[in-house]
């Protein structure tokens, strides 16, 4: 079961600004750090800014006040890999969040790679999908654009076959469907997710003019949308534990895994599955009876 290769024709939107979500992400970052966390003397009770001054983050990252406060106001096209580690040390990045930090200050060329190309998701991947019988699984593509997916997951997450392949997409579904509030026992965690993939995938497409589009559609539609992506958080989940509250079964404890494709890294297989002899394996047996009308047989 899967949307084929033919991809949604959204209305575009204006290029993300680089430089202005470079310069924000860097505010944010050094916003959310207090002198004492980084063994930097407080003087006085009053400061005028939240977290780290400038000149106190340049002073850890061993940079000029100048040459940092260039690069807070956009202006990374000078700047050397060494001086990014440096300053994500001095941020205490993570990972991820050190990723985004040289994707905006320091963007590849997409000249031989057109930002809006179809994703197509191969033959033998569809067939796995199909033989993964007993585990809900799907393959999520950029702009958390839902591509393909198995008979089990739409047991457990509705028929998306059902829906216009504009809405086939994760930040559409959990921030625009009620139904999606009402599945997700930490519905708020889930938002928190999507959101951060979102804004990694901004700094490696920000000419993207599809993913501007859903940004701008979601800004306008959710306010708890347009908050988290004004926090500017970043960070990448591929394992844990799902807690949903199916419509037909009830509560379910899922552990999910993401395996981003090596032949396509803009996409990631996910899946699902329960602890053996658990009430949620037993709860997935009864949904694989079901198929995709489990959903539906549970809302009546």
């Amino acid at each position: 079961m899967d949307s084929g290769d033919e991809q949604p024709r959204a209305a575009a939107g204006p290029p993300l600004d680089r430089r202005a979500e470079l310069s924000e992400f860097l505010r944010s970052r050094r916003a959310r750090l207090k002198p004492e966390e980084v063994g930097l003397p407080v003087f006085g009770r009053h400061r005028r800014v939240p977290g780290l001054r400038r000149e106190e983050l340049a002073q850890l990252a061993g940079v000029s006040v100048a040459y940092y406060t260039r690069l807070e106001q956009g202006n990374g096209r000078n700047v050397s890999a060494e001086v990014l580690d440096a300053i994500a040390r001095a941020l205490r990045l993570t990972d991820a969040e050190h990723a985004h930090l040289t994707h905006l200050a320091k963007p590849k060329s997409h000249k031989k790679k057109p930002a809006v190309r179809q994703q197509h998701v191969r033959p033998a991947l569809r067939q796995l999908l199909d033989m993964m019988e007993g585990v809900p699984a799907y393959v999520v593509g950029r702009r958390a654009e839902i591509l393909a997916w198995n008979r089990m997951a739409a047991a457990l997450f509705g028929d998306w076959g059902e829906l216009p392949q504009a809405e086939r997409n994760w930040a559409r579904l959990v921030f625009l469907r009620p139904e999606y509030r009402e599945l997700f026992v930490d519905w708020e965690q889930k938002a928190i997710d999507i959101v951060c993939a979102l804004r990694m995938d901004a700094g490696c497409h920000p000419d993207d003019p599809r993913l501007s589009a859903l940004v701008g559609e979601l800004s306008v539609k959710s306010e708890r949308f347009r908050r988290l992506w004004a926090t500017h958080d970043v960070r990448e989940k591929n394992h844990g534990v799902k807690r949903l509250h199916h419509p037909l079964v009830g509560d379910l404890s899922l552990n999910f895994e993401s395996f981003r494709l090596t032949d396509d890294a803009e996409q990631s297989l996910v899946t699902y599955h329960a602890e053996p002899d658990s009430a949620s394996a037993q709860s997935l047996r009864l949904l694989a009876g079901w198929g995709a009308d489990a959903t539906r047989a549970g809302s009546r």
